[in-house]
């Protein structure tokens, strides 16, 4: 038995740095340094065929590419710095100051960046399925046996019916899962993700033998949505486990610099409290100002900080933090900051704040609360789960909640939780990863002695 442990997506987009993709690269890049009886091996697929990665990380022009694929890179380079250079812009007057200047900033950028954009894009669909580059990637063989681990997005992908092949040529097939919140609360989602994710759970619940979720609260939830959707008999047949993330940032890189607007904003002695996440509605950002603005009221010098790429239903807030009259005095945005201005900003925050009204895990609670930054956030389960009595809980109902913690923090510098974080400890990355090659095996032995027993039920 091999477990294929699949990273298609992250394999196509080394470039995307969000929290799934992160997981992904950091449990795959642990993988040759567990110990356990299995061999692991990362797997994409791509035109109906499975292949082994080599890297996950983008090559370079000079690795010998097609020519086709060297376009490919340069175009994407030349994408990614264009933008970069238009994110710089807009903090120079008068753009950083005026809704209006923005916006006729950014609509000739984004005509001109079709100059970039579409000759990419008609690249990409016309070597989609093309094989990928060598030093990437080689064709592998499947075998009855093999246990299929669908550890990235696989809800993207388009791979399903290959999925079922192996499956009818006896592999597994294993799913994790992150979250179930285009379910159970479609209102912070794109409606589009809502049908796409929708008929890909109804696909996976059919099609895979086992689950594991990063959580136990997500695990529950699974189990319920599973036995919801396939009834008690059927959903019996499918055994469920979970494991807890990592906190390594792995995209720390040599010659990385710390952005010098948040250099220069931690210069600044008064006290900074720090919100990690792509900017989108779940996220609660507005509740965060909100309870910002209570304290601004009062005279509060503390200041916000709101670090994270610029998701979806999300321009009203935007606009509202861009036009806010403390914004670069008390309010702070950065929506490009690198690992090494993440590492910086969690060493050098008073807190972070993390007003979330749902999550499949919470990475950035353990990426802080490792660093020795103390953390405030939503009173929700996963967060008791993860965080326990570590972290300062409050009260999505109400912000005042939220204000107040942080006064009681800043007037006598103790942090209103029950336990220090000093005292806190948690896994790395290679545990994780032992973690899940752990339970993954866990499950397939108590399902195959359930299955050996008469009139026997596993779950």
């Amino acid at each position: 038995m091999r477990f294929l442990i699949e990273c298609t997506y992250v394999y196509e987009h080394p470039e995307v740095n969000s929290g799934i993709q992160r997981v992904v690269r950091n449990i795959i890049g642990q993988l040759g340094n567990q110990q356990t009886e299995v061999e692991c091996i990362p797997v994409m697929m791509n035109g109906g065929q499975i292949y082994q990665v080599l890297s996950l990380a983008p090559l370079t022009v000079e690795h010998g590419l097609t020519q086709r694929q060297a376009w490919i890179v340069k175009l994407d380079h030349l994408r990614n710095r264009y933008w970069w250079w238009h994110s710089r812009l807009e903090r120079l007057w008068p753009f950083r100051s005026s809704e209006t200047a923005r916006r006729l900033l950014y609509w000739p950028c984004k005509v001109a960046s079709l100059l970039i954009t579409l000759p990419l894009r008609g690249l990409l669909l016309i070597n989609r399925n093309s094989p990928p580059a060598p030093q990437r990637a080689v064709p592998l063989q499947a075998q009855a046996g093999d246990q299929l681990i669908l550890l990235d997005s696989s809800w993207h992908a388009d791979f399903f019916p290959m999925a079922e092949r192996l499956k009818s040529q006896g592999v597994g097939i294993i799913s994790v899962v992150y979250d179930l919140i285009p379910l159970t609360h479609p209102q912070f989602c794109d409606a589009g993700l809502v049908k796409v994710f929708d008929r890909w759970f109804d696909w996976i619940a059919e099609t895979a033998d086992g689950f594991m979720a990063i959580s136990k609260t997500i695990s529950q939830q699974v189990e319920a949505e599973i036995q919801r959707r396939l009834g008690n008999e059927e959903a019996a047949k499918r055994w469920h486990g979970h494991f807890h993330l990592g906190s390594e940032l792995d995209l720390l890189r040599k010659g990385q610099r710390v952005d010098a607007d948040l250099l220069s904003m931690f210069r600044d002695p008064a006290p900074v409290y720090l919100m990690v996440s792509t900017i989108e509605p779940r996220k609660n950002h507005a509740y965060l100002l909100d309870a910002f603005e209570l304290l601004w009221a009062q005279g509060s010098h503390a200041r916000l900080c709101i670090i994270g790429k610029v998701g979806w239903k999300c321009d009203a807030l935007i606009a509202r933090i861009k036009q806010h009259p403390l914004l670069n005095k008390q309010l702070f945005m950065f929506n490009q900051i690198n690992d090494k201005g993440l590492e910086y900003a969690y060493a050098n925050a008073r807190a972070l704040v993390f007003p979330s009204h749902v999550e499949g895990f919470g990475l950035p609670l353990v990426e802080a609360m490792q660093r020795g930054l103390p953390v405030i956030a939503s009173d929700i389960p996963v967060f008791r789960e993860v965080g326990s009595d570590f972290i300062a809980y409050f009260d999505l109902a109400d912000p005042q909640s939220l204000a107040i913690r942080v006064i009681q923090y800043e007037s006598n510098g103790v942090f209103p939780s029950n336990r220090q974080v000093s005292d806190w400890q948690w896994i790395g990355w290679r545990e994780a990863s032992q973690q899940l090659i752990d339970g993954t095996l866990m499950g397939l032995r108590n399902n195959s002695r359930q299955s050996s027993q008469p009139n026997a039920n596993c779950s």
